[in-house]
């Protein structure tokens, strides 16, 4: 019996080579258990050693191995060949990214707003290590635990419609983790975050079209986030009129 085939149409742009981008066709084996990484990787070290893509711990945790999979943001290592078998497979790098090569994009502006909204603990004065550790109840825990499972894989940029029009817009893994440490007991940073936060180009430019969270790989829902901040933002204006001593 022939061993069954898939063709992956892969999207090439090679600076040194070429002005535009442009499509190749490969043939590789198909396997019932591959990925499409798989396939790439097979792809790489049988027939072109010259592709480019990211990739590295192919258990849906790194976050590196985002692409465009007929038009859809995946992780690779997570979109099984056989959900598209027998027709072709494309592949091509996350869209509203710019290209470095091949699959691989830039991250430089992901990573600027990422640090923006300062994903991480503030403390105003930190206690010594001697008085222990800042404890946690479980429902405390609960209350933010589904928006810090972000794995900075950016497939909800490539699915964001505000951001492929709108490149200012701070975006939705950003504020999704500004809202993860907003809601955290331990933390006390929330005054730091509001310029970024609170300012036209982040929350109020979303349109809760919701598609970052469709195509989030660990449920994170950045859509929902973004309109707890928009709710909380709303209630901090008025408290900020009303009772201008003291808000949020």
């Amino acid at each position: 019996m022939a061993e069954r085939t898939i063709t992956l149409e892969v999207f090439r742009y090679r600076p040194e080579k070429e002005k535009e981008p442009t499509f190749q066709s490969f043939t590789v084996p198909f396997r019932e258990d591959w990925v499409v990484l798989d396939a790439l990787n097979y792809l790489k070290d049988e027939i072109d050693g010259s592709i480019s893509f990211r990739w590295s711990c192919r258990m849906g945790v790194c976050g590196s191995c985002g692409m465009m999979v007929n038009g859809t943001p995946r992780l690779s290592c997570a979109a099984f060949l056989k959900e598209y078998y027998p027709n072709p497979v494309r592949i091509e790098p996350l869209a509203n990214f710019p290209v470095e090569r091949d699959l691989v994009v830039s991250l430089d502006d992901f990573m600027k707003k990422l640090k923006s909204v300062k994903p991480w603990i503030i403390r105003k004065e930190e206690k010594p290590i001697s008085e222990g550790e800042y404890r946690q109840s479980p429902a405390e825990l609960a209350n933010f635990k589904q928006y810090s499972m972000c794995i900075n894989c950016m497939l909800c940029y490539a699915a964001c419609p505000v951001y492929g029009i709108q490149p200012d817009f701070v975006g939705p893994a950003a504020l999704a983790l500004a809202h993860r440490y907003n809601l955290d007991t331990r933390d006390e940073g929330q005054e730091l975050r509001k310029d970024v936060v609170f300012s036209h180009e982040a929350i109020w430019e979303c349109t809760f079209v919701g598609e970052c969270s469709v195509v989030c790989p660990k449920d994170v829902d950045p859509a929902g986030a973004i309109q707890q901040e928009k709710a909380a933002g709303a209630i901090d204006l008025v408290k900020s009129v009303l009772m201008p001593w003291g808000s949020r």
